[in-house]
Order: C-alpha cells, then structure tokens, then sequence
C-alpha cells in the first residue's frame, strides 16, 4: 500500500491561512498511509501569529480551522504517523499529536506547548486533543510547564514514539506507517471517531 509523504515546507511551517488549504487538500487524496515532516529546522512553528495580529477580526474562525485540521488529521481512516524533524511548537505540537504516531530526531529540536510562557491558555478542543493522548502525569508535565523536551525526554513521557537519528526520522517514520497500511478505512475510521470522540468534539464547538 502506498504511503504518503506530506512536507509541510522547509521554513517555519507556521499555519498561514493559505498552508492550511494546501494541507487539506493534499489530505484529500490520502489513501494507504501518511507520514508528515518538515524540511528544514522546523517540523511547525504553529500559528502564524503575523497573520493572526493583521487580521484580528478573523482570529476566531481561524481558530476554528486550525482546530478542524486537528480534527481531521486526528480521525483521518489511515495509519498516520508525524516525522518530527525539527522543532514543533505550539500548535505545531498539537498537529504531531494529532497523528496515529510520532518519531522525532534524537539529537536537535523540540517538543514544546509554550502556552504558559506566552500566556495563551488552552482552548477546550486543544485541551482535550493532548489529554486524549498523554497520561495526566505526561499532560501536566508538557501543558503546564513551558518546558522544550528533547527528542529522547520527550520519549520518555510519552510525547513521541520513537526517536531517530539525522536523516532517519522519515525512513523510520515511513516503515511504521508502511507496516500498517492497508487496515480497512470504513473500520479504522470508526475506531479512531469513537476512540477521540470528546476531543473531536471540543475541537469541533469552536
């Protein structure tokens, strides 16, 4: 079964209204398996907080499809796993938790929810997609604390999967997602919108 590869692009990464219509629509036509990277330093920077200070008066409908690109990555009927090849933060964090799994580099960039340190609390939706994913202990200690983990920390509470070494993270991320390809949509669908029923639901109320 094939296995697509998504670069989300070589700077930032950041989720420009554009950069999401372009993730969504490659989405569309995932059909075996999906592995998601960077190119650059970055795997995401998150919210393209440029944007969000020129155009205020959207910030709440922005919100709205940054939190449906969770969502549908969250239940998407496909093995997914995110190649973290750099740092991730913030929302860019939350798209790599958004997946099935995730392998991070093991010797350069971060897995970072700075909320806390930015003062930008989190919304309910997003909340509830890193509590679906983490145990409490992992959430309260990512969530609350600003901290940057490592590839190797970040395995250790749980935030990724794996790590891997420079210039194995897609290869690796690829094999496991490769090795689950093929599973039935309708069913993987299914198992994976009950299973993330209440964080889909968060994320889907605005």
């Amino acid at each position: 079964m094939t296995v697509s590869v998504l670069d989300l692009g070589d700077d930032e990464n950041r989720f420009s209204p554009d950069w999401l219509q372009r993730v969504h629509s490659f989405l569309d036509d995932i059909e075996g398996a999906l592995v998601t990277t960077g190119g650059g330093k970055f795997y995401s920077n998150g919210l393209d907080l440029e944007w969000l200070t020129a155009h205020g008066d959207q910030a709440a409908g922005y919100v709205a499809e940054v939190q449906e690109l969770f969502a549908r990555v969250l239940t998407l009927p496909v093995p997914t796993v995110a190649a973290i090849n750099g740092h991730a933060f913030g929302a860019g964090a939350m798209l790599a938790m958004a997946h099935d799994f995730r392998v991070m580099r093991g010797d350069r960039g971060y897995f970072c929810f700075p909320e806390a340190d930015i003062n930008i609390p989190f919304t309910p939706g997003m909340a509830a997609l890193i509590q679906g994913k983490l145990t409490p202990s992992a959430a309260i200690a990512s969530m609350t604390t600003g901290r940057r983990f490592g590839g190797s920390e970040a395995a250790e509470i749980g935030l990724v999967d794996e790590v891997a070494a420079e210039g194995e993270v897609v290869k690796v991320a690829h094999e496991r997602a490769q090795a689950l390809a093929g599973k039935d949509r309708g069913t993987l669908g299914a198992i994976k919108a009950t299973m993330f029923a209440p964080a889909v639901a968060a994320l889907r109320a605005g």
